[in-house]
């Protein structure tokens, strides 16, 4: 006997037993249907009718089966052969339904993968659109920001070419006043030359009428007298302070100077001098080397005479110190002396002591003498021409006393006046300075 079973799943998926052999009786015999519920699926089965089945047993005709009453034996055969394919059918359907509920449980995983992965992804979109706006809100900043940067750039630039016309337009002006300030200076040159030569003749008119005798107020006598130093003539009984004639050792060369016989017990040669602004210190190598000035007044006794005394010895120098309030100090040191003009009148120092500051404002070690036109500093600056005068320049540092001249009220926030930096610090330009010195055996 052929028995053939059709089935549906009502998930949408269809499956038959011995579809080549069943599909054509699918046509011709009568069907029953049968249908059961699994979860969320339905299966319908198609079943062919008793009726309808043609035994094709061979001990019995078509014409026999259809004419004489099945015998029971044969109705129970057949009901058990029934049985036994629907067994069979049942089990592999179960096979099949386990399958489908497998591919339906892969089929949820798929769904809640794809379902996170759609989340992810939209997570992800929304990052990378926030991430996009605030790229936009940057962008923006920066160009405002580059906007912002080229307005002050011009804005400096415009300010760079105002600074640059106003630098070109003081610069004029300072040529304008350094032309009026030669002409000052060619014009107070002759003043002082005037005056210098009043006082040369006031002077010959005193030494003439002097008396040679009165020990206590002699002025020595340019012709009939001189002295190595004024400790010198201090010892030979001369002990009024005045201007004496002064000769180096072995040389002919004499010098005019003022001798202090009064400070200290007396015997001091003074090698500078500034009391009233009456003299110009702002001047040449040449001029410093051999003197300048009146020794009745404002001036500077010369390098190479101070350097050929001082080599023969050992001296002490005394620096003495007015301000404009009536105040006096005084530096003094035990061991002075100055260097040949080879090695630039460099200065030599040692010992101090004193009230005008417990540091030397002279730089040490020694420092070489410039001028305006000889500079042997240690700045690039040129200290003679910034600040005025020859003198022992370090790196600009904390004396000039051989500065400008300010008077009073005008002498404070000066950096080129006559300053003692450890005395009245670097602004203050004082009103009289004197630089003396004699023997420290004496």
């Amino acid at each position: 006997m052929q028995l053939a079973a059709c089935f549906f799943l009502g998930c949408g998926i269809f499956l038959a037993s011995g579809y080549n052999s069943f599909s054509k009786s699918m046509e011709t015999i009568g069907k029953k249907q049968y249908q059961v519920q699994h979860g969320s699926c339905s299966y319908t089965f198609l079943l062919p009718e008793a009726d309808n089945c043609r035994s094709s047993t061979p001990y019995a005709s078509n014409a026999v089966q259809r004419d004489a009453p099945l015998d029971y034996d044969d109705s129970v055969q057949r009901l058990q052969l029934l049985e036994n394919i629907m067994e069979n059918n049942t089990q592999w359907l179960m096979k099949v339904l386990n399958q489908t509920t497998r591919l339906e449980l892969q089929l949820l995983e798929h769904s809640l993968s794809t379902n996170k992965l759609e989340r992810q992804i939209s997570d992800q979109t929304n990052e990378i659109t926030k991430l996009q706006e605030k790229n936009s809100f940057l962008e923006k900043r920066v160009l405002e920001m580059e906007d912002k940067h080229m307005l002050q750039l011009k804005s400096i630039k415009d300010e760079k070419d105002q600074l640059q016309v106003l630098v070109a337009r003081q610069n004029s002006i300072i040529e304008e006043l350094e032309k009026q300030l030669v002409t000052a200076t060619v014009n107070n040159s002759v003043l002082q030359k005037q005056q210098h030569d009043l006082m040369e003749t006031v002077h010959s008119l005193l030494t003439m009428i002097s008396t040679p005798n009165s020990k206590n107020n002699f002025i020595a006598k340019e012709e009939q007298i001189s002295f190595k130093d004024c400790a010198e003539a201090f010892k030979s009984g001369l002990t009024t302070s005045g201007i004496y004639t002064l000769t180096v050792s072995n040389t002919a060369q004499e010098k005019k100077a003022y001798c202090d016989m009064e400070t200290a017990g007396g015997g001091w040669t003074v090698i500078q001098k500034r009391e009233d602004g009456s003299v110009d210190f702002h001047r040449t190598w040449k001029e410093y080397k051999m003197g300048f000035g009146d020794p009745a007044g404002e001036y500077w006794l010369g390098n190479e005479f101070v350097s050929q005394l001082t080599n023969q010895k050992r001296y002490v120098l005394k620096i003495q110190l007015k301000d404009w309030e009536g105040n006096e100090a005084y530096s003094l040191y035990d061991h002075f002396s100055l260097a040949s003009e080879e090695q630039k009148y460099r200065i030599y120092l040692k010992g101090l002591t004193g009230t005008a500051g417990k540091i030397s404002s002279i730089s040490q070690p020694g420092n070489d003498f410039s001028t305006k036109d000889a500079d042997n500093d240690k700045c690039i600056c040129k200290c003679s021409q910034m600040l005025t005068g020859g003198w022992w320049f370090d790196a600009c540092g904390p004396s000039n006393l051989n500065g400008m001249y300010y008077p009073l009220r005008q002498n404070n926030n000066k950096f080129n006046g006559i300053k003692w930096y450890y005395w009245k610090g670097s602004g203050y330009s004082l009103k009289a300075t004197t630089m003396m010195i004699r023997p420290a055996d004496f």
